[in-house]
């Protein structure tokens, strides 16, 4: 049996749930990836994590690169023996921080030339560099090394970077050698639908596992990503799985897994966590809020997390006026559950054929009377409005 694949179990629209095959097990999707940047989910216990029902999770190629270095994780079992998360590991590929830290970088076409963050010194991430230290990491989903570009960009920019992209596709498959690795090329094109469906058009070319959505939730706004996401998974296999990279906001999440997408990954819920916020069906909860300090309530009534079964808001706003890291463990803990229940529910929708009163749903609690017209037409597009 091949060590990846991917099964289409019930579809509703274009929303559609999945089942997922890995050397290291079998998921299903569409589900949230936590991010951990550095192996380590900030704050969490591998242990918790799986008890809250997380299933993949994100590495960071660059990061892991600087400190502790590829060699010496790969000696001590790759990312599943030396972190301690024995399911499947997705690592991204250095393309992120060449729109992150561009001031700390130079682009030719050989690759791209970093100024380390964490001391100056320079740092080289070619095509075949990236996916050599993503095979020494071990992960079971690699990606392509690609540009990030920045929004705005003008139209020539983004040509170039997108045609770029491609030329360093093709030399990151060729430098692929673990067959028990997965690795999924990413589209580019900015917000220019001409772009972006050359890029996907391009991309698909190369029959690869699976696909990411670059270089969105950059900044641009919604009204302009969404028909960009729409886009891309109508050009996109109906057999392959679909990554947006980069998003997490529950709201954003709805609206594209309507659309048809399968994989999602953010620092959003757990550093939204960290500087005091929860995550609940209206929208966040500052609980750096005085009006919290007497409120005997749970975080979100209803919500099985080790927080809300446990504590108070006023007991956790009590942590974050204080300064205590147990607040932004618990309430990372607790995001991280509120997004991970929301794909369940999400999938649930879909196998029972209503994908569409679920997001109406989602909608009337998130928004109110006010439904965005982004959020309208991205569910619209996906046949559930």
């Amino acid at each position: 049996m091949e060590p990846f694949r991917f099964e289409r179990l019930a579809q509703s629209g274009r929303a559609r749930v999945g089942r997922l095959h890995t050397p290291h097990g079998s998921v299903e999707t569409p589900l949230f990836m936590p991010v951990g940047t550095q192996g380590s989910v900030k704050g969490l216990l591998p242990k918790d994590l799986k008890a809250i029902g997380s299933q993949v999770l994100l590495a960071n190629t660059y990061h892991l690169l600087l400190r502790p270095g590829p060699e010496r994780v790969r000696a001590l079992g790759g990312l599943h023996g030396f972190a301690g998360w024995q399911g499947p590991w997705l690592t991204d590929s250095g393309g992120f921080q060449v729109m992150s830290l561009g001031h700390l970088r130079r682009i030719d076409e050989e690759g791209v030339v970093f100024q380390s963050h964490l001391d100056g010194r320079p740092l080289q991430l070619t095509p075949e560099r990236s996916i050599a230290v993503q095979e020494a990491l071990g992960a079971d989903i690699i990606m392509a090394f690609d540009e990030c570009p920045p929004y705005p960009s003008s139209r020539d920019y983004l040509k170039a970077s997108l045609e770029r992209t491609l030329r360093w596709l093709e030399r990151s498959l060729k430098a692929k050698t673990r067959p028990d690795q997965a690795l999924f090329g990413i589209a580019q094109g900015g917000t220019d639908p001409e772009l972006r469906a050359l890029s996907t058009r391009e991309t698909v070319r190369f029959d690869l596992p699976g696909y990411a959505i670059g270089g969105l939730a950059v900044g641009e706004p919604k009204e302009a990503m969404f028909p960009m996401v729409a886009l891309s998974t109508e050009l996109l296999p109906e057999e392959k799985p679909r990554y947006l990279m980069g998003v997490g906001h529950p709201e954003d999440l709805v609206a594209a897994m309507g659309l048809g997408v399968d994989l999602f990954d953010c620092v959003y819920p757990t550093r939204t966590g960290r500087f005091g916020s929860a995550l609940v069906p209206e929208g966040r909860l500052n609980l750096k809020n005085a009006r919290h300090l007497e409120d005997p309530r749970p975080l979100e009534e209803g919500c099985d997390c080790y927080t809300c079964q446990t504590f108070s808001r006023a007991y956790l706003a009590h942590l974050v006026r204080s300064g205590e890291m147990l607040g932004g463990i618990l309430l990372s803990l607790h995001n991280l559950r509120y997004l991970h229940r929301l794909t369940e529910a999400a999938r649930e929708a879909i196998r029972q054929g209503d994908y569409g009163a679920f997001a109406r749903d989602f909608a009337e609690r998130r928004f109110g009377r006010e439904v965005p017209a982004w959020f309208r037409e991205a569910l619209a597009a996906g046949g559930h409005w």
